[in-house]
């Protein structure tokens, strides 16, 4: 399981202990020439799903251990995380520009599941990391833009009544028409478009990795050869 801390205010947008990015920066698909690889992201995306539940079920499975839901004793329930995302100190680390650092552990049956489709689970983990937080390393650019700091400090007297201090919590039609008034949005929208531009140039090393690697899972995936036993047990994502 993917762990966080921070040395800043900025909100990290990763997704943690997912299998798999969803929702994050989109990142052009490949073109995989495997016989069976689906085109779409979405399509890809629910494949590299599949493929990642049924390593985990199988590993677990070899463990004595199920995803099956069923009430477990605390020592069952930390017997079952730890066979699922490993245990001890955690081997993998990231710190991105924003100030946090994600960790995840090296073992455990979702990191054996990793190695086995992307061939190099530390390049993975690296590139899953940081391409799954492109925006918000573009949105902590932008707000130290002085167009943006300028744009904000305009809506926030927008928002502040003559008679007091500015509320934690504005009336959502006052924010929103100070957003219009002070250019806020219009500056967001703009700063944001051209800071994640620059994000992706400054991490093209990483975007080629993750493609590459991301091609790679999705040839495993459809060679895997068909199960056993039926894949039963909750899904982790």
């Amino acid at each position: 399981m993917f762990h966080t801390t921070s040395r800043t205010r900025h909100a990290l947008l990763t997704a943690a202990a997912a299998l798999l990015l969803s929702g994050c920066t989109a990142v052009g698909t490949g073109a995989p020439a495997t016989s069976g690889v689906p085109s779409g992201r979405t399509a890809q995306d629910a494949l590299l799903k599949a493929a990642e539940h049924r390593l985990v079920v199988d590993c677990l499975s070899g463990r004595g251990l199920s995803l099956t839901p069923r009430p477990r004793a605390p020592d069952e329930e930390r017997e079952l995380q730890a066979a699922l995302f490993g245990a001890g100190p955690r081997e993998l680390s990231v710190t991105l520009s924003t100030g946090a650092t994600v960790t995840a552990h090296e073992d455990g049956c979702v990191a054996g599941a990793r190695q086995r489709l992307y061939g190099d689970q530390r390049r993975w983990f690296r590139a899953q990391v940081v391409i799954g937080n492109l925006r918000a390393e573009a949105q902590a650019r932008m707000r130290a833009d002085p167009t943006h700091q300028a744009a904000l400090a305009r809506w926030t007297r927008c928002v502040t009544p003559p008679e007091g201090p500015r509320p934690d919590r504005p009336d959502p039609a006052v924010a929103a028409r100070c957003s219009r008034e002070s250019g806020l949005d219009e500056v967001r929208a703009r700063l944001e478009a051209a800071e994640l531009a620059t994000v992706r140039a400054l991490r093209r090393d990483e975007l080629t990795t993750y493609r590459q690697l991301r091609d790679r899972a999705l040839r495993q995936a459809v060679e895997l050869p068909a199960p056993t036993h039926p894949q039963k047990g909750t899904t982790l994502s």
